[in-house]
């Protein structure tokens, strides 16, 4: 079946998934265009693997649909245009890189064997070392050259650089947005570290008690949001109830987040208003929400 070009890379409809204890995942909806780089966020939990397995097709959802280039993933195996790296980084540990590289090759009818064997060796990886040797960096760096090898059009990366120190998470990041810079790739990446995604992510998924909290342009959201700071015990305002993300106070100040929020005022003396940084906005959401029932991403399906 060819591929719709003009669909979305990955769009979610009412997408669900219930297990024997709970939903880890219900009533998702969100489209994400091509091209962009989108951050999924939220705590352990939330249902981040669910909604990861339900779009690379290995399982089926409980209800709603999960569409990958136009195509529904209905469980039956990864769409042919989505790479998929898992947090464990699946390699074959007595293979040497050099044999990992062509099983990619093998495994895979488009597959570029000089782009993939740059990464690895561009990255300072012996390619006759074996990858049980390697360092946690070394096989990421490996992994991520046989995803990409495949040259797909969506590249799913589920917690890519928690084992990566500084320089070496700056130089996946550097690789990642310079094959979205040639090819147009769309990357939904999977992460903890929300200091990695702030200059890099233009879309932002944000999952809490397996539900979709936020979902869009990171742009649009910050415009959309306001940070109010102003002195502690200062309450002689009103404020729409429904526009109060969170509230936090010390013995000086009082922060709110606030939403859909077009008027930039000030109640008065003291006060200022500032736009939410992308962790700002993404802490705010965590520490509002509480988890609405189970959602243990690895309980056994139904």
């Amino acid at each position: 079946m060819l591929a719709d070009e003009t669909a979305a890379a990955l769009e979610a409809v009412g997408l669900g998934k219930r297990y024997r204890r709970g939903w880890g995942l219900r009533d998702c909806t969100f489209s994400l265009p091509r091209g962009s780089v989108c951050a999924l966020v939220g705590p352990n939990g939330a249902g981040k693997s669910t909604l990861l397995s339900l779009t690379t097709g290995l399982r089926r959802p409980t209800t709603g649909e999960m569409r990958v280039l136009g195509q529904p993933a209905d469980g039956r195996g990864t769409h042919p245009g989505l790479s998929f790296l898992a947090q464990d980084k699946p390699l074959f540990s007595n293979f040497t890189v050099e044999e990992m590289l062509r099983a990619g090759r093998s495994l895979n009818t488009d597959w570029d064997a000089a782009y993939a064997r740059r990464l690895v060796t561009d990255a300072d990886v012996p390619t006759r070392a074996r990858i049980g040797t390697l360092s946690g960096g070394q096989r990421t760096r490996v992994a991520l050259a046989v995803a990409l090898g495949r040259r797909p059009t969506v590249l799913v990366l589920d917690e890519p650089l928690a084992d990566l120190d500084p320089v070496a998470r700056a130089d996946v990041m550097q690789v990642l947005m310079a094959e979205v810079a040639e090819t147009g790739m769309t990357v939904l990446l999977s992460s903890h570290v929300l200091s990695d995604l702030e200059n890099v992510c233009d879309h932002l998924l944000l999952l809490s008690g397996g539900e979709l909290r936020l979902a869009g342009d990171v742009d649009r959201l910050v415009s959309e949001h306001a940070l109010l700071i102003g002195p502690a015990g200062d309450h002689g305002y009103s404020m729409p109830e429904h526009a109060v993300v969170e509230a936090r106070s010390t013995a000086r100040q009082v922060t709110f987040l606030l939403r859909d929020t077009p008027q930039r005022s000030v109640p008065g003396p003291g006060w200022e208003v500032h736009d939410p940084t992308l962790e700002e906005l993404v802490m705010a959401y965590l520490r509002a929400t509480k988890p609405l029932g189970t959602t243990q991403d690895e309980e056994v399906a139904a």
